[in-house]
């Protein structure tokens, strides 16, 4: 696979040097000569040119890539770079760094995001879904779809324990993709029976986010009359 990576920073450098260890091939570009540190990522592309230019993204050959990644620090740049990424050129997939919190609503479909990676909601997500059983934890959304990356550890007692993942009536929209069971990660099967202190990962739509924390929440006894 085929990634270009606009920002050669810190950020942009690591996310080069994990995808190279997965065997991808990476393009790094940046405009300032400073960030062109071609010894700390050797084995990677590299190209100094500005990612907002058309010229500079012809001559990295955009239209080969699978995946361009926006990771400079300017929100501004990231949106631009997206934006040509998918208009101009048809790349498959785009994710975009978002610096400013504020700005996180801009990084969607209408700018060719694909998917908007937020580092203080994430850093956030990350706290709650360490300290919370039984609430819903939202960690990457997603723009195609209005679809979110969403965690819940479910809890003892809950509703849906001891039942096996096919007898579920999840929502419309949803998806169950992983389970974390202790050490173990695990490809939800129809037979697989989830235990109170799962970890659940699904894709949901936004809106069926309520309807599917409360299908997992503790089970309420009937009261007696």
């Amino acid at each position: 696979m085929r990634v270009a990576i606009a920002g050669a920073g810190a950020v942009g450098r690591s996310i080069a040097g994990e995808l190279l260890e997965n065997g991808h091939e990476v393009l790094l570009i940046d405009k300032a000569p400073t960030a062109i540190s071609v010894e700390r990522v050797p084995q990677a592309e590299w190209l100094l040119a500005d990612a907002c230019e058309i010229t500079s993204l012809d001559e990295a050959a955009l239209q080969r890539c699978n995946v361009v990644i926006a990771a400079t620090g300017d929100d501004k740049v990231n949106l631009v770079v997206s934006l040509l990424a998918k208009t101009e050129y048809g790349v498959p997939r785009v994710v975009a760094r978002v610096n400013n919190p504020k700005n996180e609503w801009l990084f969607n479909e209408a700018w060719g995001v694909d998917v908007a990676v937020s580092t203080p909601r994430l850093m956030s997500a990350l706290v709650e879904e360490a300290v919370s059983v039984g609430d819903l934890v939202r960690l990457l959304r997603f723009s195609h779809g209005d679809a979110n990356l969403v965690e819940l550890t479910l809890p003892p007692e809950s509703a849906v324990a001891g039942t096996a993942v096919g007898d579920v009536a999840w929502p419309q929209d949803t998806s169950l993709v992983t389970i974390i069971r202790g050490s173990r990660v695990l490809t939800p099967s129809a037979e697989e029976t989830l235990e109170a202190g799962d970890e659940l990962l699904f894709v949901a739509a936004q809106a069926r986010e309520e309807q599917l924390e409360d299908l997992l929440q503790v089970r309420r006894e009937p009261t007696e009359s």
